[in-house]
């Protein structure tokens, strides 16, 4: 096989990708943030900080899926992956790393998959199809449909922190084979619950030790680019500050938001120590970093907000799963040494699913008609070469009872709320928001009210309509990539 041949200034690809991450805990997006994130903050004064930027979907399988596909997640799924569930990726489909690698990149997945594994194939002959005992499973084999079948050349994680099996995963394997079944880890995490499903582990696991270690493997693998030939793309995609909230004991009272506070800013020195990595390997000057969220804060964020007068989301209304702006609306930094200008702020729309017709277009790779079906090329607005940013529409969904959509200013929430689980009513009374109407859906300006507190729904009939007509389209379309809109 041929090996590609690659422009010498092709830059490198690095994607910080943090979990469960409110819009508000980044200091440079919220003044007042009671949670320091100096390494974060400083990767925006080098870039491009987006203040209009979204995941697919406001919980954590979908919005991965839909960033790595250029897809919108609601075309085939809604819900999370499970434990031993199977891949939720289409044979052959093409994803980002398998086309960054077509155009010579070495690819490589550290920290959190949480899109599937074919556990099957390492289930033991006779074992019962649902069993999550460690007995039932040959350790010792490897298995498909994780990182290395979806165009990653190289993994090491443990799939999801509160997923089994409790242990680490290099490549195709397991590292060490588990040996005991956990029901529930000993003792309490800092704040909120363990979230731990059951499932083989071994019985040394220390899930204090899972940020560290990933940490460690990814600036370890930084190091290593150094003086290769071909250009790399890594997904850091990081555990936390999704639960368990463990915070490791020296960032204890580093932030004034209690111990989820104290994980942002563990994450964010993780974070530090990649971009340290790059800078003293010399591949700072060349590569692109982007950091994100896959959705809003979980639902503890409204404790936090009462008790340390933190609110996660700020300015916005909803947390994860929500289809309201605190659901998807999630941090997003550029960095791109020599295109993006240090220390600007974009209020353009834009997509974690438009990172996969954005690179198409930076390797000069021709997708598919049957690919990145809803992702746009950002690349021409990136170099300040177009007069202005390409999206001006977007639909947002978690499940599947409820959809909202953007366009321009204003966001339809289809559905009589945006909310999939009810905010606590002192939350509403101390962010001086409505209860509930008399209408069957939402209509907000986001210019006017980012905090979607107003709905509009009743004097704007006429926009409703059309909202309405537009998120029919779009789904019925089956897509909405402009370079597909010109060829029906």
């Amino acid at each position: 096989m041929a090996i590609p041949v690659v422009a010498e200034a092709t830059p490198n690809i690095v994607l910080l990708y943090a979990d469960d991450m409110g819009y508000g805990d980044l200091g440079v997006n919220n003044p007042a943030s009671k949670i320091p994130t100096p390494n974060l903050d400083r990767l925006a004064a080098e870039g491009t900080r987006f203040t209009d930027a979204h995941s697919s979907s406001g919980i954590c399988t979908p919005s991965r899926y839909a960033m790595l596909t250029g897809r919108h997640h609601w075309r085939d799924f809604h819900n999370i992956v499970g434990p031993f569930d199977a891949s939720v990726f289409k044979k052959d489909q093409l994803t980002l790393p398998a086309m960054l690698r077509d155009k010579g990149y070495t690819t490589a997945c550290i920290g959190k998959w949480h899109l599937g594994f074919d556990w099957d194939s390492i289930r033991k002959p006779g074992s019962p199809p649902k069993s999550i005992l460690h007995s039932d499973f040959d350790w010792t084999k490897p298995f498909t449909g994780g990182p290395l079948d979806h165009g990653f050349d190289h993994y090491f994680g443990d799939n999801v922190i509160n997923f089994p099996p409790y242990a680490w995963i290099e490549d195709d394997r397991l590292v060490l084979p588990p040996d005991t079944t956990l029901k529930l880890p000993p003792g309490k995490p800092k704040e909120g619950n363990w979230e731990c499903r059951p499932g083989p582990a071994r019985s040394d696991w220390d899930f204090h030790q899972v940020l560290p270690t990933l940490t460690h493997k990814a600036v370890e693998y930084v190091r290593s680019q150094k003086g290769k030939q071909k250009p790399f793309f890594l997904f850091m995609a990081f555990p936390s500050p999704h639960a368990p909230i463990i915070p490791n004991d020296e960032f204890d009272g580093k932030s004034k938001a209690g111990p989820y506070g104290d994980w942002v800013v563990q994450t964010d020195d993780a974070c530090g120590q990649i971009l340290t990595a790059l800078h003293e390997a010399g591949l700072e000057d060349n590569t692109i970093v982007i950091f994100s969220s896959d959705n809003g804060p979980e639902i503890y964020a409204n404790e936090r907000d009462r008790k340390y007068d933190h609110w996660s989301s700020e300015p916005f209304r909803g947390l994860k799963q929500d289809i309201y702006e605190g659901g998807h609306h999630i941090p997003f930094l550029v960095k791109w040494p020599g295109v993006t200008k240090p220390a600007t702020v974009s209020g353009a729309l834009i997509s974690q699913i438009d990172l996969m017709a954005t690179f198409a277009a930076l390797v000069n790779y021709e997708l598919p008609r049957n690919s990145a079906e809803d992702s746009y090329d950002f690349l021409p607005f990136l170099r300040g070469q177009a007069a202005g940013p390409p999206r001006t529409t977007m639909v947002h969904n978690t499940y599947n009872n409820a959809y909202a959509i953007r366009h321009h200013d204003w966001l339809l929430v289809n559905s009589k709320t945006g909310y999939a689980r009810p905010a606590p009513m002192a939350w509403l009374k101390m962010h001086n928001t409505p209860a509930g109407h008399d209408q069957p859906v939402e209509l907000f300006n986001l210019q006017d009210d980012p905090g979607q507190r107003q709905n509009l729904a009743a004097e704007h009939p006429d926009t409703v309509a059309d909202l309405q007509a537009l998120l029919k389209k779009i789904r019925e379309d089956g897509h909405s990539a402009p370079r597909l809109a010109t060829s029906d």
